[in-house]
This record gives C-alpha cells, structure tokens and sequence, in this order.
C-alpha cells in the first residue's frame, strides 16, 4: 500500500530535499518506519526516543490529526496523503 507524505520544510534535507515521499505501509507507525529505513536522518525527528509521536509534530492523515484517531496505529490506505507538519506554539499578547 503506497501514500504520500508531504514533509514540511525543515524536514526535507533529511529527506534528500523532497516535498513528498511516495512510502508504504498499513498504519502511520509503519509509514514512518519506512520513511526512517530510507532516510535515517529522519530518526528522532518525527518519533521521539521513547516510540511515541514527537510532541512537537503534527499529522495528519488526509485532513485529520492522528493524535485524535489511534496514534502510530492508525490505518491508512492506498491513495492516502500525510502531512507533517511542525507544531506552532503561540507567544505573548
């Protein structure tokens, strides 16, 4: 099952340069685990040391955040696009 993961900008030179990634997998904790296999820079960037979604990225499956459906075990199927995106904290008023 291929989807297509659209990585943000501060991801991309650990990704060759590329915008989107043509990767396989059944769930988002599989999709990740291949995009790391292919490109180990991205080690540590999206999973944090302990296997769990780093807090300080987001995404989303099609248009729903993954945090909000089941985590790394979320399915995906054929034709699916994820997005990561970094996590924007808000500043003083």
């Amino acid at each position: 099952m291929s989807v297509a993961v659209r990585l943000p900008t501060v991801l991309r030179p650990h990704a060759g340069g590329q915008a989107v990634l043509d990767v396989e997998g059944s769930t988002i904790g599989e999709v990740i685990a291949s995009m790391v296999a292919t490109y180990p820079g991205l080690s540590g960037q999206v999973i944090s040391d302990d296997g769990e979604l780093n807090k300080f990225v987001n995404i989303y499956v099609n248009d729903d955040d993954v945090r909000y459906l089941d985590k790394l075990e979320t399915a995906v199927a054929d034709g699916d696009e994820i997005s990561i995106l970094p996590a924007v904290a808000g500043g003083a008023v």
